[in-house]
């Protein structure tokens, strides 16, 4: 496995786990092993570790690197929020690289624990918020459900919607999430929040021309660069992110995971 350089740990200001997990896909697996080409490709000498404003994430002291973890069925959720938690009480801002997107529910609970008042943006074709799909309500179709029925976050705005149907629709008018969808979409590059935020990135957000490296392909979607905009001009508190949904047997020449790198570098650089 690839890693970040053995940068002096006490000095790191974003903590780095990796989570192959993917036994609660519900159309395909192989996101489980996404977390060691995400990293192989933020190293790829085919680019650098600047970002676009100019940020060196090469520079020494910026990360902590927990690894990868490869939980069972029964064992993700707890060992998930175990790991994220010690990042987080650490005094670090947590990023993750899924993994399927049922890890996210964890993943927040863990941030929420030390950000009582966090808000999410979650990058998405879909709404993710079944009640219970297929007789599984942990499923990567319902972490938002979840996140919104316990109460860990105070708002959640979703972008990238394109796969709305009455349930969902349901769901997000109970929760009170805000849902920019692909039909009604005009460029959103001022988001703003005021409180703590956590950036849930699912891949399949964008147009499989741009990321054709994951499960579920939706066409219609944002363009890389309309994304990073987004990001780019966010205005929030950015305290914990993921990037999920990356399947690499879809994605034999690498193209996707290349854009995993571009959009966590973007996503640090924001952090």
């Amino acid at each position: 496995m690839i890693s970040f350089p053995p940068f002096p740990q006490d000095k790191a200001r974003i903590g780095l786990l990796g989570v192959a997990y993917d036994e609660s896909s519900s159309y395909l697996r192989g996101a489980a092993l996404a977390p060691p080409r995400i990293r192989e490709a933020i190293f790829c000498d085919s680019s650098n570790l600047w970002t676009e404003n100019e940020t060196n994430l090469g520079a020494e002291g910026l990360f902590a690197d927990a690894g990868d973890l490869s939980p069972s069925l029964a064992e993700m959720p707890a060992e998930v929020e175990r790991a994220a938690g010690e990042i987080c009480s650490a005094g670090l801002k947590l990023f993750t690289f899924g993994g399927d997107h049922s890890v996210t529910y964890p993943l927040v609970r863990a941030a929420a624990q030390r950000h009582p008042k966090l808000g999410i943006l979650h990058f998405d074709a879909h709404p993710d918020l079944y009640d219970n799909f297929e007789n599984n309500p942990y499923s990567h179709a319902s972490p938002m459900a979840r996140i919104m029925e316990s109460g860990l976050v105070t708002r959640l705005v979703q972008v990238g919607i394109r796969t709305m149907n009455g349930h969902q629709r349901g769901q997000a008018q109970r929760f009170g999430v805000e849902v920019l969808t692909m039909q009604s979409w005009r460029d959103v590059f001022d988001l703003h929040f005021d409180t703590p935020l956590y950036l849930t990135f699912d891949l399949d957000c964008l147009d499989p021309a741009f990321a054709p490296g994951v499960s579920h392909h939706e066409p219609g979607g944002l363009s890389t660069r309309e994304a990073l905009s987004v990001i780019q001009s966010l205005r929030a508190p950015v305290v914990a992110a993921d990037l999920v949904e990356y399947n690499p047997t879809r994605d034999p020449a690498g193209v996707t995971a290349m854009v995993c790198a571009k959009l966590f570098k973007e996503i640090v650089a924001k952090m």
